[in-house]
């Protein structure tokens, strides 16, 4: 009979994987270093194959094995999650443990609407919440450290199947003094000749942005990224450009405070908000029923 690898040995691997660095690899797995480093070498014993290069150096290396293992274990550990889960759903729908990642531009601004009415709908659910860009996001989700993400679409999200919850429109903030501030909605056209300010590469909204507009990947004022929509405002306000904002952060009161002008995007520019999770969840069901909740809360812009 094949000795199999327990689970914690495959999250020992993961994690090294993901860290880089033995200690913080402990410290996320909650034990000591020298625990994570006697679980990954009692692994290679187990399977008989180096998985890591003993080259003395600071950062683990990973052997051709090694990094094709650091794959299948993630997979392992997702189906072991999905496993549980369905014990889970077939106890009570919708009560207990539920892991949400949320990306940095929806987090703040929606989860403050969105948890009362959770709190009364499902009173025992127990809502842990992860914010992160979307690509730690999706590998929370693939490694089975979350259930489910709450995000922008189309997400590059893998295999996840996703569901379309609401709209977000778009509106353009300027200066109070600036030509777009006065009239009524912009058509995106108007934007072309203009110094557009966003946020850092690897934030959706970014991306969805330029595309809601349907300008070039490439903003003229690279150099003005950021990774705060508030910082984007007072940057606005200091008269460096203009930026693109979601109705949600608006809501939110991104620019609450801020001497700039608001005017809405024209042709319903938005971008969609939707769910994420890993295919062929048996708690697929449960997450649909969140749906109404997170639509009465976008409602309520």
């Amino acid at each position: 009979m094949i000795a199999l690898p327990s689970p914690q040995q495959l999250r020992y691997l993961v994690a090294l994987a993901e860290q880089r660095h033995f200690g913080r690899a402990a410290a996320a797995c909650a034990v000591t270093q020298s625990t994570l480093s006697s679980g990954i070498l009692a692994l290679e014993r187990q399977l008989d194959a180096p998985l890591l290069e003993r080259t003395g150096g600071k950062r683990p290396v990973f052997t051709p094995l090694g990094r094709d293992l650091v794959g299948r274990a993630r997979l392992a550990l997702a189906a072991l999650t999905t496993f549980v889960e369905t014990v889970d759903a077939a106890r009570e729908p919708l009560t207990g443990s539920l892991r949400l990642g949320v990306i940095p531009t929806i987090g703040p601004f929606l989860l403050p609407r969105l948890m009362p009415r959770l709190r009364a709908a499902f009173p025992r659910l127990q809502l842990w919440l992860r914010e992160d860009l979307t690509d730690g996001l999706r590998d929370g989700l693939d490694t089975g450290r979350l259930d489910l993400l709450l995000v922008s679409l189309p997400c590059d999200c893998g295999d996840a199947e996703t569901l379309l919850v609401g709209e977000d429109p778009f509106s353009i903030a300027c200066a109070p003094d600036h030509p777009l501030a006065q009239g009524g909605a912009i058509a995106a056209a108007a934007l072309a000749g203009e110094r557009l300010l966003l946020l850092e590469q690897g934030h959706c909204l970014r991306d969805q942005a330029l595309a809601a507009c349907g300008l070039p990947a490439a903003p003229l004022s690279e150099e003005f990224a950021t990774t705060s929509l508030h910082t984007l405002v007072q940057m606005v306000a200091g008269g460096l450009g203009v930026t693109i904002l979601p109705r949600l952060a608006l809501a939110g009161g991104v620019a609450t405070g801020a001497e700039v002008a608001l005017r809405p995007l024209a042709d319903g520019a938005a971008r969609r908000i939707g769910l994420a999770w890993r295919a062929r969840s048996p708690r697929a069901g449960e997450f649909r029923a969140l749906v109404p909740s997170i639509a009465a809360a976008l409602a309520d812009l």
